[in-house]
């Protein structure tokens, strides 16, 4: 008892001692190309910037971490364990979130872990409402079997039945196109089985190659900022990559730690997204980033990602 004692006090010490390495970075500042950048509608930024000019791959995507978590468990008993969103799907889309990162089981449920929410038709019909709402806004739609789940049958040809009007099809061509080059289709929809066939080129889906990550299960903030400089490092620039890269702006509870609600946890990191990017130009990576994800998302961090393309797009960065 001792021991593990001990063992959660040297860890308390080690998360303050990371808060404080990136509060203490922040005072450096937090200035990047395209930082003061605001749009003046998120509903329609990628309208706003002007679509024949937008590339796909200078878009600066902001993203969801398990997006569809917001009515997952029983409200202030499973809900803070798994709950990574507040807001629907079709909110985070009117905030100017673009990329969902949607988990789901075998009876087409969206879930996290072992808890289950809705049916995924909600996310599309959500979806479905945004896009009627709007012109030209991309989306990618991450959609996976969550990890200890099998596949729901035939989930290919459901995805292609309910969005096949909108869906870019499989296509490496498609990240050296504007937005308006792909128009009117608005859907880049990564489907990511288990078990199941992947989308093979050609198809009206996207395999999981097309959307990666290094992901790292850590609550702590330092640990997690630094990787992701470093992989993020690793790649090449986005005008020349031929898949999505992302960076999850996200520390996760671990089981050894007594704080395994999930709000109280990231927020070790999530005012620091601001930072990131700012350190990622410091350090001659900027042109790598590609989507940024977050836990609760808000205003402020799709205006961090939307002030950078729109810096991109005038050849400011």
């Amino acid at each position: 008892m001792g021991s593990r004692c001990s063992k959660q006090i040297e860890r308390r010490k080690k998360i303050r001692t990371e808060k404080k390495s990136l509060a203490d970075l922040k005072v450096s500042g937090e200035d990047y190309p395209g930082a003061d950048f605001h749009p003046q509608d998120r509903k329609n930024w990628m309208s706003e910037l002007n679509p024949e000019k937008v590339h796909i791959n200078k878009i600066v995507w902001p993203g969801t971490h398990d997006s569809a978590t917001n009515k997952i468990g029983i409200p202030l008993i499973t809900r803070p364990f798994a709950g990574c969103q507040s807001l629907s799907i079709y909110q985070q889309l009117v905030m100017g979130t673009r990329l969902l990162d949607i988990r789901i089981e075998k009876n087409r449920r969206v879930c996290h872990g072992i808890l289950t929410s809705y049916s995924v038709d909600v996310v599309i019909n959500d979806v479905k409402k945004f896009l009627s709402e709007t012109q030209s806004e991309i989306i990618i739609l991450e959609i996976r079997t969550e990890f200890g789940h099998e596949d729901p049958p035939e989930f290919d040809k459901y995805l292609i039945d309910q969005l096949g009007e909108f869906l870019i099809h499989q296509d490496d061509h498609v990240f050296q196109k504007t937005i308006a080059e792909v128009l009117p289709k608005r859907i880049i929809c990564v489907w990511k089985p288990r078990k199941s066939a992947h989308p093979g080129a050609g198809s009206p889906l996207w395999s999981a190659g097309y959307l990666k990550d290094n992901w790292i299960e850590t609550d702590l903030p330092s640990t997690k900022f630094e990787s992701n400089l470093k992989h993020l490092g690793d790649q090449p620039a986005a005008a020349s990559r031929k898949y999505f890269y992302r960076v999850e702006n996200t520390v996760t509870p671990v089981a050894d730690n007594p704080v395994v609600c999930v709000k109280p946890v990231t927020r070790r990191i999530h005012a620091y997204n601001r930072l990131f990017i700012s350190q990622c130009y410091s350090k001659g990576i900027g042109d790598r980033l590609q989507v940024f994800s977050t836990d609760f998302t808000d205003e402020d961090f799709v205006d961090a990602c939307v002030g950078l393309t729109h810096a991109r797009v005038q050849g400011k960065a």
